[in-house]
């Protein structure tokens, strides 16, 4: 029997709306590595956004900032660092819009400002606070995502604008800035070709937009109960709410706990 492997998002999926995993998620994620099932996270947080999870849930391997840091039993598999030029007009653009911009690495995030509300808002929604000031950090550092504050109405400006970036919305006065073809998807293809895993032996659960092409590519795609339609619509099983004991309900429901 071949191997099975699991990767769960964070937000909305391993963490309830509380920023809190709950009791079930904790039970069925051990279960799962009784039962010989790799256990592995897939997120748009940074590795030092979610130290706590992973000792919590005891997982050591994860992709990471959708995709753009992927590591295997603590050894690093790929990592994809945007383009200083294009992260320089980037930065350009957006100061002459009033938009601001945090740089994330795997180790830190700084930004392009000193305080803003924007910033504080998205922030505090995964219950981190406003980085710390640096405006010229992605001229020292690789740097393999730009959180840029912007609405939706305010998206138009750089749609179409950047070959070799996408954005992806996740809070509404946030998008990820990503490399045109990143994804958590293209991570889970580099992980699971170095650990030896078939992508029909592949799960994912998942809730935002960042999770749809993960979801797509997996074997077996679960949207959480949460998750919008589009996302939901790209699934191939859909679970209940993350308040709702969905992981542990979807885990049983595949026969994988």
């Amino acid at each position: 029997m071949s191997k099975k492997i699991v990767f769960f998002d964070i937000d909305g999926t391993l963490l309830n709306h509380q920023k809190v995993i709950p009791d079930s998620t904790k039970k069925a994620v051990k279960q799962l590595q009784e039962n010989g099932v790799f256990v592995a996270i897939a997120t748009g947080r940074a590795p030092f956004m979610f130290e706590n999870i992973r000792k919590e849930l005891d997982i050591e391997s994860f992709i990471s900032i959708n995709g753009q840091f992927v590591l295997f039993e603590n050894e690093v598999l790929s990592k994809t660092a945007l383009p200083t030029d294009e992260i320089e007009r980037l930065n350009e653009q957006s100061r002459s819009l009033k938009i601001p911009l945090v740089f994330l690495n795997e180790k830190t995030m700084k930004a392009n400002v000193h305080s803003n509300e924007r910033i504080e808002e998205a922030m505090s929604s995964l219950k981190f606070p406003h980085p710390e000031f640096d405006d010229t950090f992605y001229l020292e550092n690789e740097i393999f995502q730009v959180l840029m504050f912007c609405t939706e109405d305010e998206e138009h400006h750089f749609m179409d604008q950047y070959d070799q970036f996408r954005l992806i919305r996740w809070h509404k006065k946030s998008v990820d800035v990503l490399p045109i073809m990143g994804s958590k998807a293209e991570g889970i293809k580099q992980f699971i070709k170095k650990a030896g895993f078939e992508m029909e032996d592949v799960y994912a659960f998942g809730d935002g937009l960042n999770d749809i092409e993960m979801l797509q590519a997996a074997g077996t795609g679960v949207a959480m109960g949460n998750a919008s339609d589009e996302v939901k619509q790209h699934a191939d099983v859909i679970s209940d709410s993350v308040d709702e004991d969905g992981i542990f309900n979807g885990l049983t429901k595949l026969g994988l706990i």
